[in-house]
């Protein structure tokens, strides 16, 4: 039901200008930096999961309005609070060739949880294969967002990772994870297929003639293009370079939209853009030696009231964007309105918090940033670090291009960054494990009893007044613990050219060539 509102703004956002396409079409996409590989039980990145679900399909699909349908499974139920039976779409082959079975899904279940995609598997205990298209999942307790997790648990061909010795994934950053077999080759049940793949140059993908479902895109080939320069991504689009870009830069705006040819489009998104913090690292990263100050909630509050948010959201994101007080978006199951209110931006309030915890003279601290990933990532994190300086902090800017940056936040060389994050199920549970709790993205290693508590309590809980209740508690507990600061939740603004006759903004953001239908030309 939260959904809604986002739905109603997505399907607003949805153009048909022309009729679509019979003859050969190229469709030519940018955006700031590449995908990160093609393994589809690796690296759980927003553009990265946009390019697996044009090539790998799940047994259950979220729509561009953000609801649920039948994908690999046609249809599902509960056998006991349990177990789910799902029952599998017939005829369905990989791009190789082999037919798609239950045998397939126990597999993907096991091999995705050596990775980062490996939430999307927490709460089931086994899985086994009644016959060659009936799937049983045993979940570990009750769990009522099954579906939602589901969503981004790719099937690959069992037969394909057991012939090229491929079971083991390997992380962006890991060694040999740029070249493993998977990362470099993809064989799925999508509607494209993998035809080149140069990193941080160009992915090209084709129709898969074979694909079960209606295919009436009017694209012959599709090229993904990295582009890092914002500047060279707006002048490839008005010089036809491109037909999609994405992030359109705030700054031109007003230009875009009133150039022959291009429509901007814009809405919101699920993605909270939030700074972490280091809560569980004895010494400071800046001075050895000493304590670090960020295990202070004192500190991590006068931190969170030395940052004008308003500011921010009015100049440096010329007021596209709203504020947050959670680290979740309305979007988002398990939102609370009361507890989504901002700490008040007050800069005595920090200098007199700093001094009550011991740091009168302020400490060091560098603020890990991506220069290419979020609207004005490096310019909201330039603001920052001078409004940290104006109450005595001696912050830096670590700015740099966003595969970097994961790389050193999962080698735990932040103290103190910047992320943004859409929960990849729409629930609470989500971030609940992944940034706050044993998920891979939670780099400050917060470890609450409490919190941990109320997330299995509420991933267990279906959806209603008593999981409404539990996450009001879980929230309650994450405004006195603070362990991040969030700041607001991200706009989407695409760059569309009049040779795409239909494109709908996704509620999850990122492109899906399913979405796309060009025009004749």
């Amino acid at each position: 039901m939260r959904l809604n509102a986002l739905r109603g703004a997505i399907a607003a956002a949805l153009i048909a200008m022309a009729p679509l396409s019979a003859q050969a079409t190229t469709f030519t996409w940018a955006t700031a930096n590449d995908i990160l590989g093609l393994d589809p039980h690796a690296n759980n990145h927003g553009v990265t999961n946009a390019m697996k679900s044009n090539v790998y399909e799940p047994l259950v699909r979220r729509d561009a309005d953000g609801s649920l349908s039948p994908a690999l499974a046609t249809r599902w139920e509960n056998v006991s609070p349990t177990t789910w039976r799902f029952h599998l779409r017939p005829n369905v082959r990989f791009h190789g060739g082999e037919a798609f079975t239950a045998a397939d899904v126990v597999h993907s279940i096991e091999r995705v949880r050596q990775n980062d995609m490996a939430y999307t598997a927490q709460t089931i205990a086994s899985a086994r294969a009644v016959d060659d298209l009936t799937v049983e999942i045993e979940t570990r307790g009750p769990n009522p967002v099954l579906l939602q997790d589901l969503t981004l648990l790719f099937i690959t061909s069992k037969a394909w990772i057991e012939a090229n010795n491929a079971f083991a994934v390997a992380r962006a950053g890991q060694s040999g994870a740029t070249n493993s077999f998977v990362q470099l080759n993809a064989n799925g049940t999508g509607p494209f297929r993998v035809a080149e793949r140069l990193a941080d140059e160009r992915t090209v993908l084709v129709p898969n003639p074979n694909w079960w479902d209606s295919a009436q895109h009017g694209i012959t080939r599709a090229v993904f293009r990295p582009v890092a320069s914002a500047p060279t991504r707006v002048a490839a689009l008005l010089s036809r370079e491109l037909d999609v870009m994405y992030h359109v830069p705030l700054q031109d705006l007003p230009r875009l939209q009133g150039q022959q040819g291009v429509r901007v489009m814009q809405g919101p998104t699920a993605r909270t853009i939030y700074l972490g913090m280091d809560v569980s690292r004895p010494d400071s990263l800046e001075t050895p030696g000493t304590p670090n100050p960020m295990r202070d909630v004192r500190v991590r509050r006068a931190m969170y009231q030395a940052i004008d948010m308003e500011t921010i959201r009015r100049v440096v994101l010329r007021n596209s964007t709203t504020a947050s007080g959670l680290p979740i978006a309305p979007a988002i199951v398990g939102f609370d309105a009361e507890s989504n209110q901002r700490l008040p931006f007050d800069p005595d309030a920090a200098r007199r918090l700093l001094a009550e915890a011991g740091f009168p003279q302020g400490f060091r601290v560098s603020l890990g940033c991506p220069n290419n990933r979020y609207v004005n990532d490096e310019a909201i994190c330039q603001s920052i670090v001078a409004m940290l300086q104006r109450v005595g902090i001696q912050a830096r800017l670590d700015a740099m291009p966003f595969g970097r940056f994961l790389q050193r936040g999962g080698a735990g060389e932040f103290q103190f960054w910047m992320l943004g994050w859409t929960p990849g199920n729409f629930d609470i549970t989500n971030p609940a494990r992944e940034l706050l709790g044993e998920g891979s993205f939670n780099w400050g290693k917060l470890n609450d009893e409490q919190m941990n508590a109320l997330a299995a309590r509420i991933g267990q809980t279906a959806v209603g007044p008593e999981r409404d209740a539990l996450a009001r508690q879980y929230w309650t507990r994450f405004r006195e613990v603070l362990p991040m600061i969030p700041l607001h939740q991200e706009p989407q603004i695409f760059g569309v050219r009049e040779t795409v006759g239909e494109f709908a903004l996704r509620v999850n953001e990122d492109l899906e060539l399913r979405n796309v239908r060009m025009r004749a030309r």
